[in-house]
């Protein structure tokens, strides 16, 4: 696992004997180079270790999620801070089906830092309003269900936040 600035560097490198390839009247060398110094600035923005979790998450295989996420051994050092969100929220999901209490500290880390995407971040909140609900904190979880409401734009979250409310109402 490399720093997230040595990707940096190393796609500075890469641009560096691309131009020399230039220089050299080398052009199909020096434009192969250039777009090759694409690579590292993506996994720079993108981790690698994420993308392939996703990918698992993706096929339900939490055990196969788990392994490349552990690849990443310090992540305030290897990624950037919305990728350190995802970490976060990688692993809440994760433990979400196992320890509701190490997942809540999880999703709440995620919140702070930071997700891209709204769906996610719906996601989330759903999770934190259903670990209130099962401490029988129903202002809060009203709150975070409300708010997840307002993410999910395209409703796909809206069953799941039915069914919460209706539990809601039997408390």
């Amino acid at each position: 696992m490399f720093h997230r600035n040595i990707k940096l560097i190393i796609a500075g490198l890469i641009v560096a004997t691309g131009i020399w390839q230039f220089t050299e009247s080398n052009i199909g060398n020096g434009i192969f180079l250039l777009l090759i110094s694409v690579i590292p600035v993506f996994l720079y923005f993108k981790n690698e270790f994420i993308l392939l979790a996703f990918l698992k998450l993706r096929k339900q295989d939490f055990e196969g999620a788990k392994k490349w996420l552990a690849y990443i051994k310090n992540p305030e050092t290897a990624l950037v801070q919305k990728q350190q969100g995802y970490f976060n929220y990688l692993h809440g999901i994760m433990l979400s089906q196992t320890n509701i209490n190490q997942a809540e500290k999880y999703f709440k880390k995620a919140i702070e830092l930071g997700l891209s995407m709204d769906m996610d971040l719906a996601v989330a909140k759903l999770n934190l309003a259903g670990v209130a609900m099962t401490r029988r904190r129903k202002l809060e979880a009203t709150t975070l269900l409300n708010e997840a409401k307002k993410l999910d734009k395209q409703n796909m979250l809206k069953e799941q936040i039915v069914m919460m409310k209706e539990q809601m109402k039997k408390m």
